[in-house]
């Protein structure tokens, strides 16, 4: 049992590493039918209702993917390429979904270039926001005729649930006063665009649903919440880190 610490896997090794709960993780669950997760996932963690048990077109999930530069001339700061810890994609309709995993740390409040003195922030769930919406299509960049718009969400999945950037991020005026040349934004994507999830929601929503699975499937599904358990314990067992609210932004 993952309680006494004998879950017989070399990933428990290395006990904070998001790469390796990431790869643990969405490795297993690739193995389960989606309609038995994703819906139930992505609805719980974005507060909604839209997504919906399917048969899922062209169903993508990408590990580490990385993302087309962000383009420089709506940036006041050079950036390079973003790597999004998950993406997860389907063509109907056309979504895309962007997953930033945390197990030990906290979400930066900087990234590569920046220092935290621009007049925008440059934390990491506001930089997948942004890369996000403009790979699914929501900003101008002086287009006459647009193309294809998709749906898209930003979820941090981490063991404790909900996080103070999570919440300010939801304020859809907020969020667009956050983001440099949020002007050149078409709109947002209808619902919300950002959400969070705990460890114990996906074990949760994997034992609701473990009727409907096969055999294989359910001792794959009791396999993650083994895991999963075993490593909201480990880090529950370490200091706890404080996480400082992010400084509230003027309304225009």
């Amino acid at each position: 049992m993952a309680e006494r610490g004998t879950v017989h896997c070399p990933l428990n090794v290395r006990e904070t590493s998001e790469d390796v709960v990431t790869g643990e993780l969405f490795g297993k669950l690739q193995l389960i039918d989606p309609r038995w997760w994703l819906p139930d996932f992505l609805n719980r963690s974005l507060g909604t209702n839209e997504y919906r048990q399917q048969i899922y077109r062209n169903l993508e999930i990408k590990l580490w993917s990385r993302q087309p530069t962000f383009p420089p001339e709506l940036l006041p700061w050079r950036e390079g390429n973003t790597e999004v810890d998950v993406e997860i994609r389907w063509e109907n309709p056309a979504t895309t979904i962007f997953i930033e995993m945390k197990l030990g740390s906290d979400v930066s409040r900087t990234t590569s270039r920046t220092n935290g003195a621009e007049a925008f922030p440059s934390d990491q769930l506001i930089r997948n926001l942004r890369v996000g919406l403009h790979q699914a299509g929501w900003f101008r960049e002086g287009e006459l005729f647009h193309g294809e718009r998709r749906r898209f969400g930003l979820i941090l999945l981490a063991p404790k649930l909900g996080h103070p950037l999570v919440d300010l991020y939801r304020d859809r005026t907020r969020l667009i006063q956050s983001i440099p040349s949020g002007s050149e934004l078409i709109e947002l994507p209808e619902g919300p665009v950002i959400g969070a999830s705990n460890y114990l929601g996906i074990t949760e929503i994997l034992e609701k649903n473990a009727r409907f699975m096969t055999g294989a499937e359910r001792r794959i599904s009791c396999q993650i919440g083994e895991y999963l358990e075993l490593k909201t314990k480990q880090i529950r067992s370490k200091r706890p880190r404080s996480i400082q609210k992010p400084q509230s932004l003027p309304l225009a």
